[in-house]
């Protein structure tokens, strides 16, 4: 017993030496990898709501933290400060509204810089130094829009966009990996996202790629006169069907299954949702946008309502410009002007499993007082400040030409012009 006792302190001793061989490790990464002598820039390309990660590959030994900074163009006095230097920021991603500003956005981790839900205004230079003003390593970030990107179905015979070619450069579609089916045991989906890139001799030296000379559409590397083409570009998402078995999970043990069984010869067996059901009362003819918990826009994400699938063939923005219930490239689903026909359960779907449901009752609406954040009240706002916009073009246009009339002492030539004139007179 002694001998075992001893040999498993051995074996634990020598666990903690492989563990600090381990740590020393990861500290000296940063001595394998110099900093560059010239600050050179990497491209680095995501869509718009995406979250994404910066690390700092570089930096003197002697640093302990590092201070990250934004720059929206090369030279710009405009400089953000993205730390709190300590280089040691975190922040909860469940917490962050969307189009919150990149300040509230960011969080600093293990000298990386993680921004979360990425806008299109978010695209520029990334460094990474200290506050005193040395940078060690840089990144050319470019956030592509979601808003205009164009669809492809296959199972419609649709295909990406094809290559564009000039004399100086060439504009194509780089793919992601497709996702993986976004249901299990019934007809699902699968979502390739596709990002502009392009090739050209002439991108300006300071930006490093891979492979060579190939940069996305929106990095600052790319000359501004070949903007003009390249910009009309958008990226592209394809969509196809797919079939996947679910994953058998185990089944409860002998004696909890007896006991439900006694349970349910008993009495009433109680319902148990299959997933965990939030319950959520909206207002009839407000809006209301329904996120699945603990998914980001690149997962594979489905929703369904009650036992009718919601398929992005039919339900994703863009596909209907007159639709009230869509799904948008983040993977949330819409419901515009709630109806009574709204109410159900909603279940979301994520990397192919069912996770959550929502139970949406429709209420009609009771007394409370206006806010100017109600969207009602903005749209009526809107509405009447449109209406007496043009009730007073209108009203300004007829005066207007009533005393270019008088001035000109225009002649009554037709009633037409006597009504424009506003006067009339008898001709001898």
């Amino acid at each position: 017993m002694e001998i075992r006792l001893v040999g498993i302190s051995i074996l634990l001793g020598m666990a903690d030496v492989l563990h600090a061989f381990a740590i020393m490790e990861k500290e000296d990464v940063f001595k394998k990898t110099p900093c560059p002598a010239f600050l050179m820039f990497d491209n680095a390309a995501y869509l718009a709501d995406m979250s994404f990660e910066l690390p700092c590959k570089c930096k003197p030994e002697e640093v302990t933290s590092v201070v990250w900074y934004f720059q929206k163009s090369m030279g710009s006095r405009q400089t953000k400060v993205l730390t709190d230097f300590d280089g040691t920021m975190f922040l909860d991603s469940s917490h962050i509204r969307v189009g919150s500003d990149m300040l509230k956005r960011f969080s600093i981790r293990m000298f990386s810089l993680i921004v979360f839900q990425a806008q299109v205004k978010d695209s520029g230079h990334y460094l990474c130094g200290t506050k005193e003003g040395d940078f060690f390593y840089g990144y050319d970030v470019d956030v592509q829009p979601s808003q205009a990107i164009t669809v492809a179905f296959e199972d419609r015979s649709q295909h990406p966009q094809k290559d564009h070619t000039e004399k100086h450069f060439s504009v194509f579609t780089t793919f992601w990996d497709w996702t993986k089916c976004d249901r299990c045991g019934v007809r699902g989906e699968q979502r390739r996202i596709g990002l502009c890139y392009v090739k050209s001799a002439y991108l300006y030296p300071r930006y490093r790629t891979v492979p060579t000379d190939v940069v996305s559409c929106g990095s600052r590397s790319v000359p501004e006169r070949f903007q003009g083409t390249i910009r009309r570009r958008k990226p592209e998402v394809v969509i196809r069907s797919c079939l996947t078995p679910c994953v058998k999970k185990e089944g409860p043990e002998e004696g909890v299954l007896s006991i439900s069984n006694l349970i349910a010869k008993i009495g009433q067996k109680p319902w148990l949702p299959k997933v965990p059901i939030q319950f959520h009362k909206q207002q009839i003819g407000s809006g209301l946008i329904i996120a699945c918990p603990g998914a980001r826009p690149e997962h594979a994400v489905a929703w369904d309502k009650d036992s009718t699938r919601l398929y992005r063939t039919s339900f994703l923005i863009g596909v209907n410009k007159s639709m009230r219930v869509f799904i948008d490239h983040g993977n949330h689903l819409h419901i515009r002007f709630t109806q009574l026909d709204d109410r159900g359960t909603y279940y979301c779907w994520c990397e192919g499993q069912m996770v959550a449901g929502f139970r949406l009752s429709v209420g009609f609406r009771g007394h409370h007082k206006r806010t100017l954040d109600d969207p009602e009240t903005r749209y009526a706002i809107k509405a009447i400040l449109t209406s007496y916009v043009l009730i007073t073009i209108v009203f300004v246009s007829i005066h207007v030409s009533r005393c270019c009339c008088y001035v000109f002492r225009c002649t009554p030539m037709d009633s037409a012009t006597d009504l424009l004139c506003g006067f009339g007179q008898v001709t001898q």
